[in-house]
This record gives C-alpha cells, sequence and structure tokens, in this order.
C-alpha cells in the first residue's frame, strides 16, 4: 500500500485518472467543488501499461484516490463517499456545479452541430 511519500512529497491527495473517463471528471469535479488541493497523475489507456498505478494502489481501476494519509480508495462511489465523509462543503460549491452544468451543456450543444 502507498504510504503518501512514494510519488508526492507535497502531503496532498493523488488521484489516477484520465481526462477520457466520466467517473473521472465527476471525482475531479467534486474536489473541486470541496476545494481540495491534489496531484493528478495521467493514467496510460492500455491497461497492462498502468504499473504505477499497479504499484501504488494494487490494481489498475480508475478513478483511484490516494488520501493524505495514504488510504487508497478505487472508484467513483467510494472516492466520493470518502470526501464527502472527510469534507465539508464550502459555501462556493453550488457554483461550481452550476458552471461545471452550463459548460458540459455547451459542449453538448457543440459536438451535436
Amino acid at each position: 500500500m502507498h504510504t503518501g511519500g512514494d510519488l508526492d512529497s507535497t502531503g496532498l491527495p493523488e488521484l489516477f485518472q484520465t481526462e477520457w473517463c466520466p467517473a473521472s471528471r465527476r471525482v475531479r469535479q467534486r474536489l473541486t467543488e470541496l476545494d481540495v488541493s491534489y496531484v493528478c497523475r495521467q493514467v496510460p489507456v492500455d491497461r497492462d501499461d498502468r504499473i504505477a498505478l499497479l504499484s501504488v494502489t494494487g490494481g489498475d481501476t480508475i478513478p483511484a484516490l490516494v488520501s493524505e494519509d495514504g488510504r487508497v480508495l478505487v472508484g467513483e462511489d467510494e472516492i466520493l463517499a470518502y470526501l464527502d465523509e472527510r469534507y465539508e462543503e464550502p459555501a462556493g460549491a453550488e457554483a461550481h456545479r452550476v458552471k461545471a452544468q452550463k459548460v458540459r451543456r455547451r459542449e453538448l450543444e457543440e459536438a451535436s452541430r
């Protein structure tokens, strides 16, 4: 299990993710809403190439979050539950949600043209 210092010395949570993964996007969005700074680790598309992810989490599934204390959380549901237990939602969270929804709607409209 990752102990927090192997890859990152900042003491921040580490999110193993990809930009194309919808679950990774939702986790990033929740981290933003909660105003949590974190280190983003890009994961290769090919599962066979996910050596760093495997060595830290013991698996090849994304998203995966390594908390500040080294706890490994795998999958969107587990990560979101942890975040909601660990962090209080700040006043600006709703504004982030609304803005994200507007941007996603605009992206979908542009893609459908």
